[in-house]
């Protein structure tokens, strides 16, 4: 078994390429693998570092070393990799995606990450990129897509530079015209956001999808119509914690396979945190899955306790 550690130095807000370096040292003293580090020198480099090793063959476990979009960057240079297995060495501002596992926190500990589990997980497709959490157009991807800006700001965490965000886009205009198809049946009209999710967490700590399934094959959407400012402010709090029921004038969820999103101009597109443009967009249940290795002993299950 191979070993394969991908590090995004622009992860967070400090380079933490040697201090992981030196911790996979540590971990791998006592075992007879030696792991392999590659580091990232740009956006998108992940994919090619991730296909690479995948290429070399073999079986393989991709360790992604940052943040979401750096376990997106490696699951998109996975799939369709049958040997290959991936999983998030958290490094980011965010870390969202393993928040569905009960303990997060036992993914920071490489010695429990490499005593794992396996699961093998559904992803999302949209054009020729993959995400294995969350996907928006509208209000909620403007906000995500900007983040970025406010999370290298001094004291600024990952959810504080989403509250940032959503201030700023808020006062900058929520609703847009836009079609949107779900499994075939049309909604027409002003939409504030359009939430497309196979996991249950962005954004730094909003959890608006808390019963979506990893492996149900699946997609869980939420359409919010046209709301005011005000209304924004009044309704973020519940959207945030997955209490979406509490509004069933302004949020409408579905469970579904295809969602097809038509605009009248380019709109950015968040998938899971990478800035996407287009004005006609799907996203679906894609044909692959991907292995994800996980701690031994944690859960996945939204009904788990």
């Amino acid at each position: 078994m191979r070993h394969v550690f991908i590090i995004n130095p622009a992860a967070g807000k400090q380079d933490r390429t040697e201090q992981i370096r030196a911790e996979v040292t540590e971990a791998f003293q006592s075992r007879p693998e030696t792991p392999e580090i590659r580091v990232s020198g740009a956006p998108g480099d992940g994919i090619r570092l991730a296909r690479e090793a995948c290429e070399e063959g073999g079986p393989l476990r991709l360790y992604a070393c940052g943040g979401d979009g750096t376990l997106n960057e490696v699951v998109n240079g996975a799939v369709g990799y049958p040997d290959a297995a991936v999983t998030h060495y958290p490094a980011g501002s965010g870390n969202d995606f393993i928040k569905v596992f009960h303990q997060p926190e036992a993914f920071r500990s490489l010695e429990r990450l490499l005593d794992a589990e396996e699961k093998e997980l559904d992803l999302i497709r949209c054009g020729d990129r993959v995400s294995l959490n969350i996907c928006s157009m509208g209000f909620d991807a403007r906000i995500g897509t900007a983040i970025s800006r406010y999370k290298r700001l001094p004291l600024v965490t990952g959810s504080g530079a989403y509250i940032i965000s959503t201030v700023v886009n808020t006062i900058q205009g929520i609703h847009r015209p836009y079609e949107v198809e779900i499994d075939g049946v049309l909604y027409q009209g002003e939409q504030s956001l359009i939430c497309v999710g196979n996991g249950r967490y962005y954004g730094g700590s909003f959890n608006p999808l808390p019963k979506a399934r990893l492996d149900d094959g699946l997609l869980d959407v939420l359409l919010v119509r046209d709301v005011s400012r005000l209304t924004v402010l009044r309704v973020i709090g519940a959207y945030s914690a997955g209490r979406y029921e509490e509004f069933p004038e302004l949020i409408r969820h579905f469970r579904c396979r295809r969602v097809r999103i038509r605009c009248e101009k380019e709109e950015p597109i968040n998938l899971d945190g990478e800035l996407l443009m287009s004005r006609d967009a799907t996203f679906s249940i894609a044909d692959e899955k991907i292995r994800f290795f996980y701690p031994k002993g944690l859960s996945c299950d939204p009904d788990a306790t």
